[in-house]
């Protein structure tokens, strides 16, 4: 029979395991659901995949630089993951909008609309480190 401090060390285990199997299999299972198809027939990645590829050629040096300046808060594990997420809907916005060039307006933009409200503060911080008016963006923050 199990005593003392084997006893406890095998209960630590179990719970150990079980929660970092339930953390791992939360984000594999979002990760899935981003991948199934939705009604048109393509995923939301794919989306994200075909916004990116259109719209590579209108990036510029300076918008480069000030996306990476903006996802730098993000923990570097999730970051290739959230500047995909991003310059996915900073493309979309430029198809949309049928820009010629990815502009600082179409990033700050794209971030708003790209990241959940809690990231905001981030990128209100880089802004304003950089001189860069919020104003035509506060009707998004909010």
């Amino acid at each position: 029979m199990l005593t003392g401090w084997f006893l406890w060390f095998i209960l630590f285990w179990v719970v150990f395991l079980f929660v970092t199997m339930s953390i791992g299999g939360f984000f594999m299972f979002r990760k899935f659901l981003k991948r199934l198809p939705k009604a048109d027939g393509k995923s939301e990645l794919d989306w994200q995949e075909y916004y990116i590829a259109q719209t590579r050629h209108l990036w510029g040096a300076e918008e480069k630089a000030l996306l990476e300046e903006l996802v730098k808060p993000v923990p570097e594990l999730f970051r290739d993951v959230a500047r995909q997420k991003i310059a996915g809907k900073i493309g979309e916005l430029a198809l949309n909008e049928q820009a010629t060039a990815i502009t600082k307006d179409l990033v700050i933009r794209g971030y708003i609309i790209a990241t959940p409200k809690r990231d905001h503060k981030f990128l209100v911080k880089a802004l304003n480190e950089q001189q860069i008016d919020l104003a035509p963006y506060r009707h998004l923050l909010s």
